[in-house]
């Protein structure tokens, strides 16, 4: 069958296109990332699928490939999304073009070498973009209560803890500040404070809604301590638990596992990876630390396990292994549809316990 291999080299103005056939021979086209040049670059796609020919093409991830892939698949072809962070030969070439670029990416096509991507749903997408957008007006929030702060620090006025977030504590700073020359720099920032907590409010209210019926968010949330803006945030960054075969992807996807260098004879473990999405990272660590603060999770096996790696390693890099373990817990609820049962959790993780115990005594003793 004839075939082409198609290289998409991806930008905000423009994509660069090498179309490669069977006996390696190709030729470059640029198109604008407008009506025109999509409509420009379908019809090609057309007239090669009229003449007979297979297409095949892919295209790296980045801000603007999922309207391509929707545009490009609605004209019959399939498009495939290559994972950028494990497909380096692009983006450390030394002599890096557009066009070579294309032409690499459809090289490794006709190869059928490129490490695949998929795209999250439509609905977690839109889901991630209130997340991250709340977080954004959550951190400037944060960022003008500070300015408050060191204002009156400048002035020896001192504050209590919390203050800053009752509307009865703004308006005491308000009057303290009446005869002061700072009093319209602080009343402007105290409105400014008050009109992003509303649309932050909104923000949550467009999430609730979104995920009002979704049974992940719902399984989520039936864990002790975990509130509804992490559970959705986690549901939105997982996205479909099928995609995860196995709760470690989940925990790597996370950037939560340790770098591992091992050659030879010698092994390195260090830090965490940190690679993936903070967010899920960040959420993962609050859902830990909202169940160390519920008092009737203080005996589950999960505590106790955080407690005793505090004692040997501090607090910080226990909540890290717990949020890892969270990651085992989640794919597990999340895979089998069922709510979180804490007497369920303590005697899984007590005979998974056992049964490694067991298989480490067998090995020991056929050595």
């Amino acid at each position: 069958m004839k075939e082409f291999f198609i290289g998409v080299d991806l930008h905000k103005n423009q994509f660069t296109v090498y179309m490669m056939n069977s006996n390696d021979e190709g030729t470059y086209t640029v198109f604008k990332t407008d009506e025109a040049g999509y409509k420009s670059f379908i019809g090609i796609l057309e007239q090669s699928k009229q003449l007979g020919f297979k297409l095949n093409i892919a295209v790296e991830s980045t801000g603007n490939t999922r309207y391509f892939r929707n545009r490009i698949e609605s004209a019959g072809v399939i498009v495939k999304i290559i994972n950028t962070m494990k497909f380096k030969v692009v983006n450390e070439s030394i002599n890096k073009t557009d066009k070579r670029d294309a032409k690499t990416i459809a090289e490794f096509l006709k190869k059928d070498v490129l490490p695949e991507a998929k795209l999250c749903s439509e609905e977690s997408e839109l889901l991630r973009r209130l997340v991250n957008v709340r977080s954004v007006m959550v951190s400037t929030k944060v960022k003008m209560k500070n300015q408050i702060h060191g204002i009156l620090l400048g002035m020896s006025i001192k504050t209590k803890n919390g203050q800053l977030n009752s509307k009865k504590g703004r308006l005491q700073i308000l009057d303290q500040l009446k005869a002061t020359n700072n009093h319209k720099i602080i009343e402007l920032l105290i409105n400014n404070i008050e009109d992003i907590e509303k649309n932050i409010k909104k923000i949550e209210e467009e999430m609730e809604e979104l995920t009002k019926e979704d049974r992940a968010v719902e399984i989520l949330k039936s864990i002790s301590g975990t509130g509804k803006i992490s559970a959705i945030t986690v549901r939105s960054q997982i996205d479909d638990i099928k995609r995860f075969d196995h709760y470690k992807k989940i925990s790597s996807f996370a950037g939560l596992v340790p770098w591992v260098k091992c050659s030879d004879e010698k092994k390195y473990y260090g830090n965490i990876t940190k690679r993936g999405p903070s967010e899920l990272r960040v959420a993962l660590v609050q859902m830990v630390l909202g169940m160390i603060r519920c008092k009737d999770e203080k005996d589950n096996i999960l505590m106790i396990q955080y407690r005793n790696i505090k004692k040997r390693k501090g607090s910080g890099k226990a909540l890290i292994a717990l949020a890892r373990k969270f990651t085992k817990l989640i794919w597990t609820l999340l895979t089998n549809d069922e709510l979180y049962d804490k007497e369920k959790l303590s005697k899984e993780i007590y005979l998974e316990k056992i049964v490694s115990m067991q298989e480490n005594q067998k090995l020991k003793d056929a050595a």
